[in-house]
């Protein structure tokens, strides 16, 4: 079960990669006039990933990646988070929930109000 634990932590960290990744992805190929960065698809599917995260976490809802990876490490989910878990090992700083939870929505937001000052194209007519 290991090996399959260790898959999905290495899935998490794709998800938050995609996620942290994909805003400065945005903002960088804005700045560079990437077109990839302004397709709907890639742009939708950026919105939707933090807009999981942030609902999950405003709704109190542990992440599924983590349950599960907590379920086949120890057969049961831990108390806390992946990136609450990670960030705090690799910061030596516990925070709590809340704080992740107001993180989460806040990112969420500013990714929102990206469509704003780097919207998305629409698809090319055929």
């Amino acid at each position: 079960m290991t090996a399959l634990a260790d898959a999905v932590l290495v899935l998490h960290a794709l998800v938050v990669l995609f996620i942290v990744g994909g805003f400065a992805a945005v903002w960088l190929g804005a700045a560079l006039e990437w077109a990839w960065v302004r397709d709907r698809r890639f742009r939708f599917a950026h919105l939707a990933a933090i807009g999981i995260v942030a609902l999950l976490a405003a709704l109190d809802i542990p992440c599924p990646l983590t349950v599960l990876e907590d379920r086949l490490r120890t057969g049961s989910a831990g108390p806390e988070g992946f990136v609450q878990h990670w960030v705090g090992r690799l910061l030596y700083y516990d925070l709590p929930g809340w704080v992740f939870t107001l993180a989460y929505v806040l990112f969420a937001l500013v990714v929102l109000l990206t469509w704003r000052y780097v919207p998305p194209r629409p698809p090319p007519r055929r």
